[in-house]
C-alpha cells in the first residue's frame, strides 16, 4: 500500500508545529545547521524517524552519479526537509526542492525558513504528484 495524502499531512503537520515550537524558543538568525539538529531532536521526542543529510543519487544513463546533493532532513521517509535561515530566500530554492522530491522520489518537501522573522512566512510547501 502506498502512502496517503492524509499520511503525507500528518506528518508535515508535526514538522511545522515543531519548527514554530523551535523557532520561538530560539528566534531567527542562527546557523542552519543549529536549526536542523534541534529540529530532527525534537522531531524524535515526538516519535518520528528523522534521517539528517540524505545524499540524493543522479541517475545519467542508468549511472548513479554521487554528485553531493543532500537533503537537509527527510522525516519518516516521506518528507523532504530543506532548511536555511537567510532574510528571504530566492526562488531557486523552491525549483531545487522540487527537483530533489523528484530525484529522490519523494511526494512532498518542506523548505523551512528560520530566518524569516515570523516562521509562518518562511514555509514552502512543495508537492511532487501527491497522491489522493
Amino acid at each position: 500500500m502506498g502512502v496517503t495524502a492524509a499520511r503525507l499531512n500528518e506528518v508535515s503537520g508535526i514538522i511545522v508545529d515543531t519548527a514554530f515550537h523551535v523557532h520561538t524558543a530560539l528566534g531567527p538568525g542562527l546557523l542552519e545547521s543549529v536549526y536542523q539538529k534541534i529540529l530532527a531532536h525534537e522531531l524524535r521526542k515526538r516519535g518520528l524517524k528523522v534521517d539528517e543529510e540524505v545524499p540524493i543519487p543522479l541517475y545519467w544513463e542508468g549511472i548513479q552519479m554521487e554528485i553531493g546533493f543532500r537533503a537537509d532532513l527527510v522525516v519518516e521517509d516521506l518528507v523532504l526537509i530543506e532548511l536555511k535561515s537567510v532574510e528571504e530566500v530566492p526562488r531557486v530554492f523552491h525549483k531545487k526542492l522540487l527537483t530533489y522530491l523528484r530525484l529522490a522520489d519523494k511526494r512532498l518537501g518542506l523548505l523551512l525558513n528560520f530566518g524569516a522573522a515570523f516562521l509562518r512566512d518562511g514555509i514552502v510547501r512543495v508537492a511532487n504528484g501527491m497522491p489522493e
